[in-house]
């Protein structure tokens, strides 16, 4: 019975021998860093900011690249639909020139001279003769075989205020004059449309209306298509035959001094 105490002695203090090295440990463990391994620690950290300044200079420089491209997609998209645009007016214009829409190049009167003649395809009835563009057609109607005369004062309102629209005749003998206050393109379907809608009782023929069933020659040679698209140049010869095989197309006019 009297040795069991110093088993239980000898057992603690065996104990306390075993813990002292463990404590020796915890002390090793939390020993200062040396200053190699804080300099080291620095150098990461250092590092560590610089990638992620890198990183970021990086990230702008891709988002400036990004917005100077859609900038410059932008332009490049304005510059594209300036052109085509510009391609589209420009092919309007020619079609406009060829008679295909309105055929005066010169705005109308705000108001017209007489109310009885207003502006057709964008030919005004003016006050007096327009001489600054001026210059003469001549047309042969033939229908049935016949001759159709084309009468003087197509185109000349003479009630209350008399007024001339640009395209219209003063004699009988199918002389076309043109007169206007500035350069522009006329057709034939300008002045037959002067011709039927304003002056419908001056012997107009209705077949006018109608681009089929005619024969067309310009200066002597064959026309295919519209005729009421013919453009009117100096000294134009036009030939219009319905119905008339026989009809010679014109290939001189004795202009005298027109």
């Amino acid at each position: 019975m009297s040795k069991q105490p110093s088993r239980q002695a000898g057992k603690a203090g065996s104990t306390k021998a075993k813990a002292a090295p463990k404590r020796n440990q915890d002390v090793q463990a939390y020993q200062p860093r040396t200053k190699q391994a804080r300099r080291q620690d620095r150098h990461e950290d250092i590092t560590k900011r610089r990638s992620a300044i890198d990183r970021a200079r990086r990230q702008q420089a891709a988002r400036r690249r990004r917005t100077t491209l859609v900038a410059a997609i932008v332009v490049a998209a304005v510059a594209v639909v300036s052109i085509l645009a510009y391609l589209v007016y420009g092919n309007l214009q020619a079609k406009h020139s060829n008679g295909m829409a309105s055929a005066s190049t010169v705005a109308p009167t705000a108001t017209p001279v007489n109310p009885l003649y207003p502006p057709v395809n964008g030919i005004p009835c003016d006050l007096g003769e327009q001489l600054a563009t001026h210059f003469h057609a001549h047309l042969s109607i033939y229908i049935n075989g016949k001759p159709w005369t084309i009468p003087a004062n197509i185109g000349i309102g003479n009630v209350a205020a008399t007024c001339l629209y640009w395209t219209h005749t003063h004699t009988s003998d199918g002389v076309i004059h043109i007169e206007a206050p500035s350069s522009g393109t006329y057709t034939l379907g300008d002045f037959l449309e002067v011709w039927g809608s304003k002056f419908p009782d001056f012997n107009y023929s209705t077949r006018l209306d109608d681009a089929s069933g005619w024969t067309v020659y310009v200066d002597g040679k064959p026309y295919s298509g519209d005729f009421h698209k013919i453009i009117l140049h100096e000294h134009t010869l036009i030939t219009l035959a319905y119905n008339s095989p026989n009809a010679k197309p014109d290939t001189s006019f004795n202009w005298g001094t027109l």
